[in-house]
């Protein structure tokens, strides 16, 4: 009985130490900034690759229209297949990949833009199928905007708390 009592006051005292280093760990990890580097990491690949795909303001460079003309092709059963009008495309994809990341970066129309990444992830995919280990990674980063929202570091947050009067918070 005696050993039972020791033994238990021994757990507890493990247990506690655990949950005293867990509160340490999360401090170091609050979810405003976990939202926003979460949101900042999804963005960087897709700025990266837009702003490769212009020449100039609104002028595709001529890579960008190479690439979706002979190179990227659509894995769909059957397929491959070309893209369908490439330089639509090219222009479509070099302006969702700048202005997405720039929305998602600074949380504004925080969860459709996740949303817009998400699909262009999935596009992403049917391109480069290959990639998957990558874009597995970025769907679950847009996934997890997506649920849980950009944030307080984020415009959305204060436009949604100044769109509260003080007698409604």
């Amino acid at each position: 009985m005696v050993i039972d009592q020791h033994i238990g006051a021994g757990f507890l005292r493990i247990r506690l130490r655990l949950e005293k280093v867990e509160r340490q760990v999360q401090a170091v990890a609050p979810p405003s900034l976990v939202q926003f580097v979460m949101r900042a990491a999804l963005a960087v690949p897709f700025w990266k690759s837009g702003i490769l795909k212009w020449a100039g303001l609104f002028k595709l460079s001529d890579t960008a229209v190479a690439l979706f003309t002979d190179e990227f092709m659509l894995h769909l059963p059957g397929g491959p297949y070309h893209f369908p009008v490439p330089t639509v495309m090219a222009f479509l994809s070099g302006c969702g990949e700048v202005m997405f990341p720039m929305l998602l970066v600074l949380g504004f129309g925080t969860r459709f833009t996740a949303l817009g990444l998400l699909f262009m992830t999935l596009i992403v995919e049917l391109t480069v199928p290959d990639g998957w280990p990558i874009h597995l990674t970025w769907a679950a980063m847009a996934f997890g905007i997506m649920a849980w929202g950009p944030g307080r570091i984020s415009v959305d947050h204060w436009l949604k708390r100044g769109a509260i009067g003080p007698r409604e918070r």
